[in-house]
């Protein structure tokens, strides 16, 4: 699949088939496409925490309140998208600049994985509904969570479906 068709069938899967598990070598080929995203003086300043079986149930339970997210239930695998300190000189530049290099980082890290992840035929999901302090908990960290990706097989049938985009006319202007 070239890049376009990449970009134009990917979407956020909400139907998981829970008897298909991503491996391990799968798995680690995502990890790897985030690990060579680009990041603000290579500070990768983001950790994965990677779970499955009894893990991934957990990590599911945190992303479902208030109606939201009930298809998690099915999501064999989680990455859990913790925040870390910067290095040195994206540190000085973060500051000087009062940018915050990280959540761009981040972001770039998990769209290099979800991508890789389709490629592969695996199904996304990017969280940002979840109950943070459980998730630390979970995973024995006291970083600031950003994000939880869910990872698996879409169900059979699970069809695309139209993206709803704003036209390239609102989202930039010429100079």
């Amino acid at each position: 699949m070239n890049y376009q068709e990449m970009l134009e069938t990917r979407q956020s899967c909400r139907a998981y088939d829970p008897a298909r598990i991503p491996t391990r070598e799968a798995l680690t080929q995502l990890l790897e496409a985030a690990r060579l995203a680009p990041s603000a003086c290579n500070s990768q300043p983001y950790h994965f925490y990677i779970a499955q079986g009894e893990a991934a149930r957990a990590v599911g339970e945190t992303t479902r309140s208030m109606g939201m997210n009930a298809f998690t239930a099915d999501v064999p695998t989680f990455f859990v998208v913790a925040e870390q300190p910067y290095n040195a000189s994206a540190a000085v530049g973060a500051r000087m600049k009062k940018q915050d290099y990280r959540a761009a980082d981040i972001g770039l890290a998990v769209s290099q994985l979800i991508y890789r992840a389709h490629e592969l035929g695996l199904a996304t999901c990017i969280l940002g509904w979840f109950d943070e302090k459980a998730l630390q908990k979970l995973t024995g960290t006291d970083a600031r969570v950003r994000l939880v990706v869910a990872v698996g097989y879409a169900k059979e049938g699970d069809a695309l479906r139209a993206k709803k985009r704003k036209a390239s006319e609102e989202l930039a202007t010429w100079l």
